[in-house]
């Protein structure tokens, strides 16, 4: 079993932090990432909104490592659920492989909340567990893979960048939009006079 960690601060505030997490994929900084489905989403009682999300993903192991676990198959899948508590200024997301189970279980928790100084910034504090079962070389696949979920953490923290550069074009564009189509009537009623 091998475990990972990493601490990373955004320099945007929690509410455009989370907006961006919860539209991350697709994006191409994670063209492995190919698939979406919301398979459920709720609001409970206490204004939390749960979601349960499956992602088909193409597996980025080395070539080395598939052929010591054997596998041909390429597509995977991760279930995903999140936690959004607006009130608390928390979102919490965990995720879990569901394809190769019986091989390799990845557990990854991600929880960002408002820096505790800063409240322009997010702290997004991110775990995995990582456990290669029956095979030769487990530790060696375990820190390989730690590797790889290390590397994709660093993509992930770019694409949340894009998504968030994205998000404020388009709120931008819509300003801009709106605007004009304000002004447009009003410059007609001016001519008018």
């Amino acid at each position: 079993m091998k475990i990972w960690a990493s601490e990373h601060i955004f320099n945007h505030p929690w509410d455009t932090v989370t907006k961006a997490a919860m539209q991350k994929y697709p994006n191409p900084m994670n063209p492995s990432v190919f698939g979406v489905d919301v398979l459920q989403r709720h609001v409970d009682t206490q204004g939390r909104l749960h979601s349960t999300r499956l992602l088909s993903t193409e597996w980025g192991l080395p070539a080395i490592a598939k052929s010591i676990i054997g596998a041909t198959i390429t597509c995977t899948y991760v279930q995903e659920h999140s936690v959004v508590d607006p009130k608390e200024k928390t979102f919490e997301l965990k995720s879990t492989n569901i394809s190769f189970t019986n091989l390799v279980s990845v557990d990854e928790k991600l929880t960002y909340k408002p820096h505790p100084h800063d409240p322009d910034k997010t702290v997004l504090t991110q775990e995995a567990l990582i456990s290669v079962k029956g095979i030769s070389l487990s530790s060696y696949l375990e820190s390989l893979m730690a590797g790889t979920i290390s590397a994709n953490a660093g993509k992930g923290r770019e694409a949340m960048e894009w998504v968030i550069r994205r998000l404020n074009t388009e709120i931008e564009e819509f300003a801009a939009t709106a605007r004009g189509t304000i002004l447009t009537p009003m410059a007609a009623a001016v001519a008018d006079k």
